[in-house]
Parts: C-alpha cells; sequence; structure tokens
C-alpha cells in the first residue's frame, strides 16, 4: 500500500472519529440529496450498478466523487466490517482527503 492511501485511510478513520463521515448506500445518498456530503468516495470493488448510481447522483448534486479502496479496508478504516460507499461531511477532511487521493493517481 502506497503513503498516499495509507494517509487516505487514515483521514476517513479521523473523519470517522470526529462524526463527519457516513457511510452505507442509504446515509451516503440521504447526505448527498440533503447538500451535506462534501465528497463522496465508493469502493473500487463496488458493483457496476452500485459504481452507476453514485456516478449519476455526485455528477448531478455537484459532489466531487472517488473510486477508492476495498469495501474491506474502507470498513476497515471506519472501525466497521466493510463499506462500498462513505461520504465525508465536512469540508476540511473532504479537501485533505481529496488532496491524497490526487497525489495517489498521481495528477
Amino acid at each position: 500500500m502506497s503513503l498516499a492511501e495509507n494517509k487516505v485511510y487514515s483521514m476517513i478513520g479521523l473523519a470517522m472519529k470526529a462524526g463527519k463521515l457516513t457511510s452505507g448506500e442509504f446515509s451516503v445518498e440521504h447526505a448527498v440529496k440533503a447538500g451535506k456530503a462534501a465528497l463522496v468516495i465508493v469502493s473500487e470493488t463496488a458493483s457496476e450498478n452500485t459504481k452507476k448510481k453514485f456516478r449519476n447522483m455526485c455528477t448531478y448534486y455537484e459532489v466531487p466523487l472517488y473510486f477508492f479502496g476495498e469495501k474491506e479496508m474502507l470498513g476497515h478504516a471506519m472501525g466497521k466490517e466493510f463499506r462500498a460507499s462513505l461520504a465525508v461531511l465536512d469540508e476540511g477532511f473532504a479537501k485533505a482527503i481529496e488532496k491524497c487521493l490526487n497525489s495517489e493517481k498521481g495528477r
């Protein structure tokens, strides 16, 4: 695992502890539609259907969306079993995580 990846997982953990994260399809969808989501992360191992649903929703509501990591790793970072999707509810955390995700992709 790269340093940037590691950083993303620790930021997810911090956001979770700070109560600035919601996960699970229903909660994430609610956060996006309520305008509370600053960033959405969907697992790369999520189903195509799930990816498409969030891609369309995030495009419509203009929320940054990233496909990153595996369900087990995302869940583990949050202290849960596994999660296919999560929404960051805080601008600061969202920007920091996005920065790591972008450096991971080598942009």
